[in-house]
């Protein structure tokens, strides 16, 4: 590869695709001009990863996915496309064949498992009261509310899907944990990261969104994978 790939940004439960905005204008700034960022239903593992296989299927040349939370589930699961070069995961979900993010959690719960509640339509939300403690405790408090208030709640059953064939096996991995996260546990995503045989894992002193609390952290380490794939 002589340049550099396209970079799909995955978001994960609770939020959008504008949870990426301040890694788009960082990575933007490092002259990253093929960005993308998925906005998913987060009705089932099965319609995210054919809603991220559609848009990676888009892109002429190569692509970089990375995934943020349980969008690391999603990349995992429709990751396996030729055209993916790699996938990066920022505090997220990486499971294996037969597991699910919701068996992973269960495993070994992080600090803020009781303020996620489902409602009587069957859909997971984050309490609005506890978000910021939970998802977001190093954002100021102002950006937290527009998250809480905004945040896009999963059908809860989504949270139980199993990965079938884990493309984290066959591609090019790095991972980016969240010492301070509180919804997933960060001994979760030392245990997860390892086992991938990363060719990088970095460690952010960061809540949960540390996409949006860590930004030049994450883009400057988006863009060191994507300049790794393109050779340059």
């Amino acid at each position: 590869m002589s340049s550099k790939p396209t970079i799909i940004l995955v978001h994960g439960f609770w939020g959008g695709a504008a949870h990426w905005s301040k890694v788009i204008v960082a990575l933007s700034h490092k002259g990253h001009t093929g960005l993308q960022a998925v906005e998913m239903p987060l009705t089932s593992l099965a319609d995210d990863a054919e809603r991220l296989r559609k848009m990676v299927k888009q892109q002429a040349g190569p692509t970089l996915l990375v995934g943020h939370s349980y969008g690391g589930a999603v990349i995992t699961e429709a990751g396996d496309l030729p055209n993916v070069a790699g996938l990066v995961y920022i505090a997220a979900f990486a499971p294996d064949a037969g597991e699910s993010p919701g068996g992973i959690t269960a495993g070994l719960p992080p600090a803020a498992i009781a303020n996620v509640a489902p409602d009587s339509d069957g859909y997971l939300w984050i309490k609005p009261d506890k978000f910021h403690e939970s998802f977001c405790q190093d954002l100021p408090a102002d950006e937290a509310l527009v998250m809480a208030v905004t945040q896009k709640a999963p059908l809860a059953s989504t949270f139980g899907d199993n990965i079938t064939a884990p493309a984290w096996r066959k591609k090019p991995v790095w991972y980016q944990i969240s010492s301070e996260d509180r919804m997933i546990n960060p001994d979760n995503q030392k245990r997860m990261s390892e086992r991938m045989n990363p060719r990088k894992i970095i460690t952010l002193a960061a809540g949960h969104a540390s996409l949006a609390s860590k930004p030049d952290e994450v883009s400057a380490f988006i863009d060191e994978a994507a300049t790794s794939l393109a050779g340059v």
